[in-house]
């Protein structure tokens, strides 16, 4: 079998059927694209996982003087209810399951607040005053917050305990309804993909049907017959997850690094590294895909 042959009757088919060619690209480029990008989304969750739940606290709001929860009753929290708590902080009942703490004032939470939103016209709108007094709390296993929520939520002078993770978990939980949505739209697409990649090898084979009944006379071999149809699709398919990789590569190289990373540089993102990791699982799912496809055709319209 002449290499030189079988890459000329690949090229030859792939000229004939251009138009189908260039559908069965862009259908594999689009699909590869959902199936990559819900892997980097993924990634992305997993990553923030990872780099948030150790630095995530609870959060330990005490009274204010509007405050209407069952602790509140005598209004804002008064000195000896905070030491109070800050002595069973610190006290070898809890040890065990806080590593450390630390008492945010309103002051001290306004210029948090403010430093956080520096972007929103709403920073000189919110006082001191309208932000309560707190407690963080870094968890030695973030786990057992419900421990810590049983222990202060009964307490005078505390209003709520927050566990900034269900935060985070509303998050993710978009996250990965949006992944769950793109691995959707690309098993739909990678389906029409394989169609057309049949479809093309199906109309190839019959353009050709008297090269290849001239080829079966002189004796040709079911490998060298079958191999160029196979190739066509392989060599579309590649180029469409060439491309859906490429286009990923760029959004996360001028999105995610050139703004999200250098906008939000306390959150951890994803890079380019992670694009390299999927492309070529992309890459080999598209090969996959087509040579099956083509196969399977093959078996079907092209008797050997």
């Amino acid at each position: 079998m002449k290499i030189g042959f079988i890459l000329g009757e690949v090229g030859s088919g792939l000229r004939r059927n251009l138009s189908m060619v260039v559908s069965v690209v862009l259908v594999t480029f689009i699909s590869l694209t959902f199936v990559g990008t819900a892997a980097l989304m993924q990634m992305q969750v997993t990553q923030m996982k990872g780099y948030w739940y150790d630095k995530v606290q609870v959060a330990i709001y005490l009274c204010g003087e509007h405050n209407e929860g069952t602790n509140c009753t005598t209004g804002a929290v008064s000195e000896g209810q905070r030491g109070e708590i800050e002595s069973m902080l610190g006290s070898s009942a809890v040890k065990p399951y806080v590593d450390s703490f630390e008492y945010e004032s309103k002051e001290q939470a306004v210029t948090h607040f403010r430093e956080q939103f520096s972007n929103s016209s709403m920073i000189d709108t919110v006082t001191a005053d309208q932000l309560p007094e707190s407690f963080r709390v870094s968890l030695v296993d973030p786990e057992k917050y419900q421990i810590i929520k049983e222990l202060f939520s009964s307490m005078d002078g505390v209003d709520v305990v927050v566990d900034q993770r269900e935060l985070l978990e509303k998050v993710f939980s978009i996250i990965n309804i949006a992944s769950v949505v793109a691995i959707g739209i690309a098993g739909v697409m990678i389906l029409c993909a394989v169609l057309l990649v049949g479809t093309t090898i199906r109309l190839s084979a019959y353009l050709r049907r008297r090269e290849t009944g001239i080829m079966r006379l002189v004796g040709a071999s079911k490998s060298s017959l079958q191999l160029p149809f196979v190739l066509e699709g392989i060599v579309s398919a590649l180029i469409g997850a060439l491309l859906a990789g490429g286009v990923l590569w760029a959004a996360v190289k001028f999105l995610i690094d050139g703004k999200l990373a250098l906008e939000y540089k306390d959150t951890a993102f994803i890079s380019t590294g992670e694009v390299f990791m999927v492309a070529p699982w992309l890459i080999l799912l598209g090969v996959i895909l087509a040579g099956v496809s083509s196969l399977v055709t093959l078996r079907r319209y092209l008797k050997v």
